[in-house]
């Protein structure tokens, strides 16, 4: 381990009168896997938004990729960060085809505009695309793709620029059954290979925690439940405090369960 990618300490952020995150000492290390769980409110989109810049810390201190946030180029730093989530999504004309989505984030752009790109441009962006099983989209719009697809594309999208930081956003939100299974297992393909980047995703649910992830922050009311190795922090208390209510807990060895008592 050669250090951090990600260090945040005494971070809040407020808006007006609310304060959507307060108090969070996180340090996030080249080679961990994260998942950040926590019941709708908790402040988990707002603690990737500011570990992926797009949102400065109202207090307390970041730094990315051993830059302080605010004196680097953030401009720079983006195409080391990849993001996906339903904030992407929304920024993405209908008529976006596939692969050009993902090709220009080669440069951290939305989108192709008429720039050119070379063939190992190309290459790489069709090899993320049959990565995640959407090799066959490469000539779609992308207003015409299904939740699914939508998801793995712009995952493949995230990966376009080599990050060393990668930020998945609720990755399985509105995937039926098959649908969430085939991405968690790609998602475990991720997790285990030794020149992916460091990985946090976001979920509701500890269904949805892909195998091989190392770590886990439990959050609630934009606080830190606990945070740490995975199996320290999924125990039946911490849930029950994050979630507010009185959960068992099981693990079979691969994937992780809740629920009420």
């Amino acid at each position: 381990m050669n250090g951090h990618v990600l260090r945040m300490s005494g971070v809040g952020v407020r808006r007006g009168d609310s304060r959507l995150l307060h108090g969070i000492d996180w340090v996030v290390e080249e080679d961990d896997r994260w998942v950040v769980i926590g019941p709708n409110g908790a402040g988990k989109t707002t603690l990737l938004r500011v570990a992926g810049t797009q949102l400065g810390p109202s207090e307390g201190t970041v730094e990315l990729l051993g830059e302080p946030e605010g004196e680097g180029d953030v401009f720079e730093l983006r195409p080391l960060i990849g993001f996906a989530g339903s904030s992407v999504a929304a920024q993405v004309p209908d008529r976006q085809l596939v692969l050009d989505l993902v090709i220009s984030a080669a440069y951290g752009l939305l989108g192709r505009w008429g720039e050119e790109y070379g063939v190992p441009d190309h290459s790489r962006a069709r090899a993320l695309l049959s990565r995640w099983g959407v090799a066959h989209l490469a000539e779609r719009a992308f207003g015409t793709l299904s939740e699914g697809e939508r998801k793995r594309v712009l995952i493949a999208r995230s990966l376009m620029s080599d990050p060393e930081l990668l930020l998945l956003d609720e990755p399985a939100a509105g995937l039926d059954l098959a649908g969430r299974e085939d991405l968690l297992n790609r998602l475990r393909r991720l997790a285990n290979d030794i020149d992916a980047p460091a990985l946090v995703v976001v979920t509701h649910h500890v269904e949805e925690i892909p195998p091989g992830f190392t770590h886990a922050m439990l959050m609630r009311a934009g606080a830190v439940v606990d945070a740490g190795p995975l199996e320290d922090v999924m125990t039946p208390a911490n849930l029950s405090a994050a979630f507010g209510l009185n959960l068992k807990v099981e693990y079979d060895g691969e994937r992780w369960s809740a629920r009420a008592v």
